[in-house]
């Protein structure tokens, strides 16, 4: 039987609107509108854009640094057994209790000079299965100072520290009536070497401290610049490049809050280091001497000016007791660089038999020391002969 018309057109508008909504949900899946062209898709970070199984891909991780890794192995233990990671420095009120934990099997401590002369029994370390403790207590401002945890590397029963992977804290002890570490010296005295940094080490209770540096003659604060002279909390002042007119008398002045307290006093003695080990010449008036005539051994040392070189000789007759007669002299050398020539010269009077034999110079200044030698033949007096 014939369709009417009007059912010919419902079906074909039903068909049509099928259609459409066939591609209106395959736009969708594809993300684009119909009609349009499709945009390439841009991967997106962190994940595959290959189809199939899904394909993850993480974010790289930041890799710890040495100093970070190494931190986590030390760690503070708080009350009620909380834990907190240590810096490269904390503050442990005085009479409180500090305990560090440092991971390894076994490990070693090395704590501030002070506590290793006499702990008065309030420092104690013990040794667990994974970990070692430091415990201290009844803490006071003189235990200010680097505590250091040592992982141990052992063989059998051999044990040794691994100083690469040592862990080091700076503890403070901030003391409200002590502002610098107690001292039993009134006066300290250091060298300032031309070759060295010099550290004043006027150091404080409380890193809050401010630290001034200060000469008793004339009474005069001498300027840190952080160049010429800097400072650091945890070491005190640093004299970069010593001159002769850093010596003197100085001492430190700290400050916090109403309290104002003076360091014990440094005595700064200038002393020109040198360069290097000295290099010493010797030479004798003669290889060859003749029994009864004198003979002259010199040790020569060129080097730099005001720097003190020291001689010692070993000669034959120090076998028999036979005394050592020695001038020595000092003369500045010519030219633009301040040096001088210093000299050793042995003196042996009417030769013998016995001063045959090797003669060795040694020369010596604060960088190390040095040996030369001769060797002198003594030959008997010849007989006159008969007429």
């Amino acid at each position: 039987m014939p369709l009417e018309s009007g059912s010919k057109w419902r079906l074909v508008l039903s068909a049509l609107l099928i259609s459409a909504v066939i591609l209106e949900l395959d736009a969708q899946e594809q993300g684009v509108t119909p009609g349009r062209t499709p945009k390439p898709s841009k991967p997106k970070l962190g994940k595959s854009t290959k189809k199939g199984p899904r394909a993850v891909t993480t974010k790289p991780k930041t890799k710890a640094t040495p100093a970070a890794e190494a931190h986590n192995l030390l760690t503070q233990v708080l009350n009620r057994g909380k834990f907190k990671k240590v810096g490269e420095s904390i503050s442990v009120q005085t009479g409180d209790t500090l305990e560090l934990r440092c991971r390894g099997k076994p490990v070693q401590w090395s704590v501030p000079p002070y506590l290793e002369e006499d702990d008065d029994g309030r420092l104690r370390i013990v040794q667990h299965e994974r970990y070692g403790t430091l415990t201290l207590v009844n803490s006071t401002g003189a235990d200010t100072g680097e505590y250091t945890c040592y992982p141990m590397y052992c063989e059998d029963t051999d044990c040794r520290k691994e100083y690469n992977k040592a862990v080091k804290v700076f503890v403070f002890f901030p003391d409200p009536q002590e502002l610098f570490v107690p001292s039993s010296d009134y006066y300290e005295v250091i060298q300032l070497r031309t070759n060295w940094p010099t550290v004043l080490p006027c150091q404080v209770t409380s890193p809050e401290a401010k630290v001034t540096l200060h000469r008793e003659y004339p009474p005069v604060e001498v300027t840190v610049d952080g160049m010429e002279i800097s400072f650091n909390v945890k070491k005190g002042f640093t004299i970069n490049r010593p001159r002769p007119h850093h010596a003197g008398a100085l001492y430190c002045v700290a400050s916090l809050g109403n309290l104002r307290q003076s360091s014990t006093k440094y005595m700064l003695i200038y002393v020109n280091y040198p360069m290097a080990p000295p290099a010493p010449v010797i030479q004798a008036s003669s290889s060859s001497v003749v029994v009864g005539e004198n003979l002259r051994v010199s040790c020569t040392v060129m080097g730099e000016q005001d720097v003190v070189v020291e001689f010692t000789w070993e000669y034959p007759g120090q076998q028999i007791g036979r005394p050592l007669y020695t001038q020595e002299s000092i003369s500045p050398v010519g030219g633009g660089a301040a040096r001088q020539q210093s000299q050793s010269l042995l003196l042996v009077d009417e030769v013998r038999d016995v001063d045959q034999g090797t003669y060795t110079c040694t020369a010596q200044n604060l960088q190390g020391a040095k040996s030369v030698s001769t060797t002198i033949k003594v030959v008997p007096k010849t007989k006159p002969k008969k007429p």
